[in-house]
């Protein structure tokens, strides 16, 4: 599959990660923060169920529910 992926700041100098089937508008409930592109069409692999790049765990599970995939906050 391939996903665009996006970024916010975070406190400390962290990062947020946001992965969305290519081509795809960011889902509705994301746009009220200030996403900014950081990769456009990353191929994954459909087994795939990480980034570990974008520390984005559980990939599969988190676009079939909700449709994107985000960074797990700690």
């Amino acid at each position: 599959m391939r996903l665009d992926i996006y970024r916010r700041a975070e406190d400390g100098g962290k990062f947020s990660y946001l992965a969305v089937p290519e081509s795809r508008d960011i889902p509705e409930e994301a746009t009220n923060t200030d996403w900014q592109v950081e990769a456009k069409a990353v191929e994954v692999g459909d087994e795939d169920d990480q980034i570990p790049d974008y520390d984005i765990e559980r990939l599969n599970e988190q676009i079939a529910e909700k449709g994107y995939a985000m960074t797990a906050l700690h």
